[in-house]
Parts: C-alpha cells; structure tokens; sequence
C-alpha cells in the first residue's frame, strides 16, 4: 500500500512539474522581441532605457531590444535590412529616406486614427499618396539671431532683410546655398517649387538679389562651399549681422563668444511671401517585413506620449511632436534668458509650418541641380536666366 502511495505522489510530482513547464514554455512561445532601432542617441542612454523598462512592465508580453546605429550608417544598413527577411521592427529615420522607402512600397503604413497625439502640420510630411508611412519623433524649426552691435533692425522676410546696411566690413547674413536643401526651402517660402516656377520671373528676380549681395560681399564668399556650421563660426566671430540657424546652438555661442552672445537678440524664422516657417523632423518608421507590427507601433506611440516627449526636450534642444506636450508651459516665454525665448518662438513655429515641396522621388539629385545652378550664377557669372531654365528642364526629367 506504501509503494503504490508513493508512486502516486511521485507522479503526481511529475505531472505538476510538467505543468509548470509546458506553462512557462507557453509563456515564452506568447512573447514577442520588438527590435527598435535609433540613430546616433546613446548620449540619452538612460533617457530611452527608463522608458523601454516602463513599457515592458506594463506590457510583460512584450520585450524591446534596443540598438544604437552610427548616423552615418543609418540608410545603409536601414536598405541591408529591409532587404532581408528579418528586419528591425521599428526604426528612427529622416522623412526623405523614409518616403523613398514609402515609394518603393515597403513601409507598413499606419491608420490616421491611430496619430491622433502628434501635430497635424507635422504628420503631412510623412504622407504619400494620402497615407501616412511613418510616425513623428521629434522636430527642430531654426530661429534667427541678430547681433545687435551690427544691426538693431528685426525683419521678418528675407525681402526686408535684403535691404538692411549693415556697417563696413561686416556681413549681412551667411546661407550656406549648397548645403543640402538650403536654397530649396528659402523659394519654397515664395511657392516657388515646381520646374514651371523655378525660372519664371519672381525667381529670377530673387536670384538677381541674391547675386547683387554676394558681389557686394554682403554674403560671404564661402556661403557657395561651406555648411552651417561654418556659418556660426562666422556669427561667433561678429562678422555676421544675422544668422538662421537652430536654438540648439546658442548654448555655443554663449561658451564660445560670451561678447557676441551678449549682444544677440532672437527673432523668429526669416519667411518668404508665404509667411509660413520651415522645419526638420525625425520619424519612426516600420518596415512592411516586420514581424511585430502592431507592437512596434504601439511602443512608438508609448515612446512619444507626453510625458516622454516633454522629458526628452527638457534634457535636449528639440521640440516635441506630440501636440498635449507642445502645449505645455515649458514652451512660454517667461525670463529674460534669449535660450528660453528662441524655444518659445521655435514651438509657436510649428503651428505654421511651410509644407515640403511634394513628390520629389530623386530629391538628392534635386538638391545636386539646386547647388549647381546658384554655383553657376555665383561664381561662374552664367545669365541668371540661363542657369534658371536649365534647372528648369532638369528638374522635370527627375
């Protein structure tokens, strides 16, 4: 009686602990890894680790690994990946590299319901074909800084900054013409953004302008060559009376040319005829091979809710895209500090955003035949006219 007494505990024993088992390896088999990847942002380490330890508490079914790529490496391994069969689920890119992708049809793209949270004048930039390809991450819309002790005036449009002297010796601004879509968006301020528009008269008439300030020397002669960045090195060394350039590097200036930024007032983004302002985004997008789709959009949707978005620029320079945390205090001018204000004018900004030039598959090449054709003027003194109708007719082919 014993020894059957305790065979039947010993399989009672055995069965609870294959029980146990076959339960836990349900569990495991229910799981789902979502693979998110970021560009370039391991400086906020502990900033997006809180937030995937946040989610996967409370969505215990669902874990995230997180992977960091070189900024550089972004689109390249980005295309490698979606190439194969097993891509990332979620993944931070630009808007043009994403909609090139959008194109070639290989984003899932995501239900207008589902991006209720986000700025509405934001979300048309991730739009093709009347569908939305990516969800919005973070945005940056430039400011315009004065240096007072070379000019005290505070135009709104680049027409009123056109005809302000400024002193002998001095510069009256720094574009930097060939720097990605710099001189793009400067005539998407005066709609001019079509191959028809591109040599009609206003173009031509602006292009006369900008090649009278760079003969006078009110444009630096290294506005055809060199970057932004170069440009702030020239506003740092009070050669500059103006300077479109982002709110993030005032806290440079500050470092770098205490005297400079003491004599430095901000006002908002130079506008066109539009009156409207332009803007960077970044997005998320999720590739259409994806394995987990609905979970990578739910945890980008978790990613920029309000509250994480509004921690993420307080800790950085950028503004949020999700609109409740736009709408916060934070973004209201309420000290003497120009960094508080330039924040506050760069947010008002996106509530007025000049929309994209739209279906540009090739937009690289397009940025290739803007930098050639204000080259051409500049320098190589071609005819306005001519340089503007062979763009003209390039523009189309692409």
């Amino acid at each position: 009686m014993r020894r059957i007494l305790g065979i039947i505990i010993i399989l009672t024993a055995i069965f609870a602990i294959a029980l146990h088992y076959n339960k836990n390896v349900n569990i495991k088999d229910s799981s789902k890894t979502v693979t998110f990847w970021t560009l370039q942002l391991g400086t906020y380490d502990k900033y997006i680790n809180n937030i995937i330890s946040e989610y996967e508490k409370n969505h215990p079914e669902t874990k995230i690994k997180w992977i960091d790529v070189p900024y550089a490496e972004g689109e390249k391994r980005t295309l490698a990946a979606i190439l194969s069969d097993n891509p990332p689920d979620l993944v931070n890119l630009t808007p043009d590299f994403s909609l090139l992708l959008a194109q070639k049809k290989a984003l899932y793209l995501i239900d207008e319901k589902k991006l209720v949270q986000f700025l509405p004048s934001l979300l048309n930039t991730l739009k093709y074909n009347d569908k939305y390809f990516g969800v919005p991450f973070y945005a940056t819309s430039a400011v315009t800084l004065c240096n007072m002790k070379l000019s005290d005036e505070s135009p709104k449009t680049y027409d009123e900054l056109f005809n302000i002297n400024v002193p002998k010796n001095s510069n009256l601004t720094m574009i930097s013409f060939t720097e990605n879509d710099t001189l793009l968006k400067l005539l998407n301020k005066y709609n001019i953004n079509t191959p028809a528009a591109i040599n009609d008269e206003k173009s031509v008439n602006i292009f006369k302008t900008l090649k009278k300030l760079y003969d006078e020397n009110l444009f630096p002669k290294e506005s055809v060559t060199q970057t932004h960045r170069d440009a702030l090195e020239k506003y740092m060394s009070g050669k500059l009376a103006f300077l479109v350039t982002g709110a993030n590097f005032l806290n440079m200036i500050k470092e770098n040319a205490p005297d400079v930024y003491k004599n430095t007032k901000v006002i908002p983004q130079l506008t066109g005829e539009t009156g409207l302002y332009d803007y960077s985004l970044m997005n998320f997008i999720i590739p259409l091979k994806s394995k987990n789709k609905e979970e990578a959009l739910d945890f980008a949707l978790f990613f920029t809710n309000k509250q994480n978005q509004l921690e993420l620029s307080k800790i950085t320079t950028i503004l949020p895209v999700n609109k409740y945390a736009l709408n916060d205090d934070y973004f209201i001018y309420s000290s003497s500090d120009i960094q508080s204000k330039a924040r506050t004018i760069s947010a008002k900004q996106l509530y007025s955003l000049q929309p994209p030039i739209q279906n540009i598959k090739n937009k690289k090449e397009l940025n290739t035949l803007s930098s050639d054709c204000i080259q051409e003027i500049l320098i190589n003194n071609i005819p306005i006219q001519k340089a503007l109708d062979k763009f003209s007719q390039e523009w189309e082919k692409l």
